[in-house]
């Protein structure tokens, strides 16, 4: 088990935790049962639609998260390296299941604490509520501003709009798993416009063309 002050250190890298007092962080961790655990590489850690029972804080290493589309048609797959904490939303609401499937690309360590602790921390920790609220409220507003913001102009923002909309994270690896005639389909376009579009981008650097497969290194680059 880690020591008190190296867990310490490890929760106040997520955002949960952080402007709670030292005395607090100190209570949290003595009498919080958290769970400690080490995953090697290829481990699936969480299922698309398994029950979210608790909360799972990347502390070490890089993890994958795949979603696939509600026709099953495509799929999206991200790299998420720590700190990360995937889907805390999920804990509460109508839907209580995870969206994605989640799995180690390198070896990992984890912090888990149920749901059950999470609702006494709520009860008990003010910081650690508000920040809970500020995580959901933000979450919230960024999604009812969606609407309002300006829409794209050209066949390149609306591609680049498409795959920011279906990432959980706005930066880092991603491979979206698609023909150019589904993604076509998605934007109303034709698949000879989204051929040359996506082809300049790659010879931008931006992005790399397989088969059924569109391949972006950093996609924080596709707004540079």
């Amino acid at each position: 088990m880690s020591s008190p002050l190296h867990l310490y250190d490890k929760l106040l890298q997520f955002t949960l935790f952080q402007g709670m007092s030292h005395a607090d962080l100190m209570e949290v961790v003595t009498h919080t049962k958290i769970g400690f655990h080490k995953f090697p590489k290829g481990k699936c850690l969480v299922r698309a639609g398994e029950s979210c029972n608790r909360l799972i804080f990347l502390i070490n290493g890089t993890i994958q998260a795949e979603k696939t589309s509600d026709n099953h048609a495509y799929r999206v797959v991200e790299h998420l390296s720590a700190p990360y904490l995937p889907e805390p939303e999920r804990l509460f609401g109508i839907h209580q299941q995870y969206t994605h499937t989640y799995t180690t690309l390198t070896d990992v360590n984890m912090i888990t604490i149920d749901k059950q602790e999470v609702m006494l921390l709520l009860e008990t920790q003010l910081v650690f509520r508000l920040n809970m609220f500020n995580l959901m409220a933000t979450d919230t507003q960024r999604l009812l501003h969606h609407p309002w913001r300006t829409c794209p102009k050209s066949l390149r923002e609306r591609i680049i709009h498409f795959f920011f909309a279906h990432c959980q994270y706005p930066a880092g690896q991603k491979t979206f798993y698609l023909l150019m005639r589904q993604l076509a389909d998605l934007l109303n376009d034709s698949r000879l416009d989204i051929s040359q579009a996506l082809n300049q981008m790659q010879e931008d650097g931006l992005l790399t063309l397989h088969r059924g497969r569109i391949e972006i290194p950093m996609i924080e680059r596709l707004l540079m």
